[in-house]
């Protein structure tokens, strides 16, 4: 099973909020997922990014690959997005 972390859209039409989850990556993007660890705001001024970086750290030493947009975030919140 290859584990990714990644967005899941959440919110009203046009009006779009962000959870970043752990979720296995043949699940579609709102589908299944193992582990919701943080939320994303894009329309607020500044944007929202809160993510729990216990977690996140716990499940990038296991393998767990950031998608290109989760990856930005964790480098805009200062986690290492490599895992080690």
């Amino acid at each position: 099973m290859s584990v990714r972390i990644r967005l899941r859209r959440v919110g009203a039409k046009k009006n779009p909020i962000w959870r970043v989850v752990v979720a296995d990556q043949r699940s579609p993007r709102d589908g299944r997922t193992i582990e919701t660890i943080g939320q994303y705001n894009p329309q607020t001024e500044p944007s929202l990014i809160k993510i729990d970086e216990e977690r996140a750290k716990h499940w990038l030493d296991r393998g767990a690959q950031p998608s290109p947009t989760v990856a930005t975030l964790l480098r805009t919140k200062g986690i290492d997005a490599t895992g080690s």
